[in-house]
């Protein structure tokens, strides 16, 4: 497999979605329905969302695409629709954290950290995409918070509260 392409075109306020499995075309529609959909209370928010559709994605794993999409430095989560999502009823898109985690950390003030590294990856709903995307871009929420709203709900799936 190739380098990966770089991202070209998106606008900063989208939330970024790569498509990495090609074998249900009616779900990954089914995907696209759900997240240009309207959004938040009354439906008052336009979808702004980037697709990325294009076979050079085809089972790529998630640190693939984080290394790929890093070098957009504007850039704090993607979006992944993987074989789980288009195998799952809820079309469930893996959330990936953009950030690369540290390496060098000092043990003598970071021991906690290093021993319990804050969750790099959920799985949310196609609905939820805008509210992480949009919390996280503005700083409002932490993404190790969206993964601990998931990793409590019993299916371990990031929904709206």
């Amino acid at each position: 497999m190739g380098a990966l392409p770089e991202i070209v075109g998106r606008d900063p306020f989208d939330a970024l979605v790569i498509r990495t499995d090609y074998g249900d075309e009616a779900a990954w529609r089914e995907v696209v329905a759900d997240l240009t959909r309207r959004w938040g209370e009354d439906d008052e928010s336009a979808p702004a969302v980037h697709l990325v559709e294009d076979p050079v994605w085809a089972d790529r794993t998630p640190e693939e695409v984080l290394c790929a999409v890093r070098r957009d430095e504007e850039l704090c989560v993607v979006f992944l629709a993987d074989r789980v999502t288009m195998r799952s009823a809820d079309r469930l898109l893996l959330a990936l954290d953009v950030f690369e985690e540290e390496d060098d950390l000092d043990p003598m003030y970071y021991r906690e950290l290093i021993d319990s590294p804050p969750p790099r990856e959920f799985r949310t709903v196609p609905a939820e995409v805008h509210v992480v995307h949009a919390n996280l871009s503005i700083g409002n929420m932490g993404f190790e918070e969206f993964a601990e709203t998931a990793f409590a709900a019993p299916d371990r799936v990031h929904r709206s509260s």
